[in-house]
């Protein structure tokens, strides 16, 4: 029977490449992705505000009304948490 060569490193002998926490960092939790989420979604208005001239959370909801104000008020503090988490975040890079 013919043999093969055995591979120079074993698998156990091989750096960890799985999606883990490093060490001094944090994991994003399921708020920092809603913050993203809000985000993209408000950036995605704005340019659609900034080029078509069309506000898509007024037409979905009617301008000035309590609804559309809600969305852009969690959108806003989606931003407020983000500057947190970004500023949380920068802190574990050196």
């Amino acid at each position: 029977m013919a043999t093969m060569n055995a591979p120079t490193m074993e698998r156990r002998h091989l750096p960890e490449r799985r999606a883990s926490v490093r060490e001094g960092t944090t994991a994003m939790t399921g708020l920092d992705y809603a913050a993203m989420v809000l985000l993209i979604i408000g950036g995605l208005n704005w340019a659609m505000v900034g080029l078509f001239d069309v506000d898509v959370v007024a037409t979905l909801f009617g301008p000035g009304s309590p609804a559309s104000r809600v969305v852009y008020v969690i959108v806003g503090l989606a931003a407020l948490y983000s500057i947190y988490t970004a500023t949380k975040l920068s802190r574990y890079k050196h």
